[in-house]
């Protein structure tokens, strides 16, 4: 199928946009975006007010504390009750000029795996058959994941292509304050990189993976792909930094950038060397390593030490650095929650210009390396090559996190 018409607002009058989520309540996904689309956002020193207004909603479940009837009544939109009827504002043709979906939080079942099964996928079909139906297609914003199934995310990335509208994809880290403020060269040699993170597996290793990949992703050659994962828990984590598959070095420069050590430090405010100190083993009860063998040869580790610390820390070693390159990826406290402007900003800014600011593709592989890690977990822990894991891209001149 050629390219659909990608309609663009003029300017006589605000974009309307239609929020597609599982849930609006307090403190989810959908609060903390659709929110900012009509009360405004922080972002660099400015409180911004986009030139646009949520048109329609739809909701896949109403909890208890649903805003979405509140919402609705107050900012002045209809709430409907499927995704088509959102999309078209109750008309009979498409009638919106961008999409957002945001599939994340509400009761869902798990797989095998563990993941969560949220209809990301499934919305986003409905959203790509009202496009091919109309004749028309817009922009379209996916929160975090683009699905659990590496497949599916595909199909929906080579959708967008094959159609021709934009797909912004992904969560706030990589858009998120730097602690420092780094932003690694395009076309650097990344010799190893090494990720922190915490949290509960599936939905916290996503955003550490993601911050980790907008970083590798700037290497001499752009992204090739991923030749092999395993990921491994417990005490195999320690064992395999004993044996050199993780540097202790990289640890040591992400810990540094960590403001939340755990431990000591929280209980007499002392400060504390977590890996030199040899604490980290006693803190962190059930530790977690994703190793990532990419086609290139870089090699890259996510180390999960929920216990630890609380933050989400970044180190490489990068040729032309005599010291491992850290950073920490800085998460403002609710209910401000800045680092969600930065990504709003982001997604105003592919509605305005009708390109995205980086490619889906960041998304797509942080999707399939995630999937093929938990696969590999139920597998015994074995070493899974990924020969579908094969797509290449390049990382955009500019990282677009947020500075100060």
């Amino acid at each position: 199928m050629s390219h659909l018409e990608v309609r663009n607002a003029t300017g006589a009058a605000p974009r309307r946009v239609a929020v597609i989520a599982t849930i609006y309540r307090y403190l989810s996904h959908a609060q903390h975006i659709a929110d900012r689309f009509v009360v405004g956002y922080p972002y660099d020193g400015q409180w911004r007010r986009p030139d646009m207004r949520i048109a329609s909603l739809y909701v896949d479940q109403s909890p208890e504390g649903d805003q979405s009837e509140d919402r609705a009544r107050e900012f002045g939109y209809d709430v409907y009750d499927t995704i088509s009827g959102a999309l078209r504002c109750g008309t009979d043709r498409l009638a919106v000029d961008a999409v957002l979906i945001i599939g994340e939080h509400g009761e869902y079942p798990n797989n095998d795996k563990g993941q969560k099964l949220y209809p990301r996928y499934e919305f986003f079909r409905e959203c790509v058959d009202v496009f091919e139906q109309d004749g028309v297609s817009v922009p379209v914003f996916n929160d975090k994941h683009l699905s659990y199934s590496y497949e599916r995310a595909s199909e929906m990335v080579a959708d967008s292509r094959r159609i021709g509208f934009p797909l912004l994809a992904g969560s706030s880290l990589p858009v998120a304050f730097r602690l420092p403020d780094v932003e690694l060269p395009l076309e650097c040699h990344i010799r190893e990189a090494l990720m922190v993170g915490v949290g509960s597996s599936d939905a916290m290793d996503y955003h550490a993976l993601e911050a980790m990949q907008c970083m590798v992703e700037r290497r001499k050659g752009g992204e090739t792909g991923v030749r092999a994962v395993q990921m491994i828990e417990g005490d195999a984590v320690w064992r395999a930094g004993d044996e050199g598959r993780w540097s202790r070095d990289l640890l040591e420069g992400a810990l540094s950038r960590s403001d939340s050590p755990c431990g000591l430090p929280e209980e007499d405010g002392r400060t504390r060397d977590l890996l030199g100190a040899g604490e980290l083993q006693g803190l962190v009860k059930n530790p977690a390593a994703y190793f990532i063998e990419y086609r290139d040869g870089l090699r890259a580790t996510l180390l999960m030490l929920n216990g630890a610390v609380r933050d989400y820390c970044f180190a490489a070693r990068v040729d032309g650095y005599d010291a491992p390159v850290s950073t920490q990826f800085l998460l403002t406290p609710t209910p401000n929650v800045t680092y969600s402007a930065s990504l709003v900003h982001k997604i105003v800014e592919m509605i305005e210009s009708g390109k995205a600011p980086y490619p889906p593709e960041r998304t797509l592989i942080v999707c399939g390396i995630l999937e093929a890690c938990l696969t590999s977990r139920l597998q015994g822990e074995r070493r899974l090559e990924t020969p579908d894991i094969d797509l290449t891209y390049t990382a955009p001149a500019e990282s677009h996190h947020a500075r100060a």
